[in-house]
């Protein structure tokens, strides 16, 4: 694999493009990277919008029909519905894990098997999240190969 960049003035935009024979699991990893940088989100705090990057979110959750993305170090809240965050962001590695919750994968630190088929996994930030049964089937495949 060869990396090549080219930088002038005449670029508008960034463009990316990928040339090779077939994409392989480790230029899917790397496509689905791409595209989860690529996204942002206009969201709110204390009556003010930010736009805030996709790679930034360690989970999205609804908490009574309103949408919270949680980063590092703070909670927004966004208009958007959790079935719209999950068709925005597939082919990235945010994956929903429970019928309130989709969680950025690559912020995850340690996966367990729980009991009953289900996984606890730890963030990045030290904080808990449950993949229910229904769920795990595909967070195995996804997060676990």
């Amino acid at each position: 694999m060869r990396l090549k960049i080219e930088e002038s003035n005449e670029f508008q935009e960034i463009e990316i493009t990928i040339r090779c024979p077939e994409v392989d699991e480790r230029l899917s990893h790397l496509i689905r990277q791409i595209n989860q940088m690529m996204y942002s989100f206009t969201v709110t705090k204390d009556d003010a919008v930010y736009s805030i990057q996709s790679s930034d979110v360690l989970y999205i959750e609804t908490v009574d029909n309103a949408s919270f993305l949680y980063t590092q170090d703070n909670v927004y809240e966004s208009e958007l519905r959790l079935y719209e965050f999950e068709n925005q962001l597939k082919d990235t590695r945010f994956l929903r894990i429970s019928k309130h919750m989709i969680v950025n994968t690559s912020k995850i630190e340690s996966v367990r098997a729980l009991l009953n088929g289900r996984f606890e996994a730890i963030l990045e930030n030290g904080e808990m999240v449950i993949v229910n049964r229904h769920y795990a089937k595909i967070f195995r495949k996804h997060f676990l190969g």
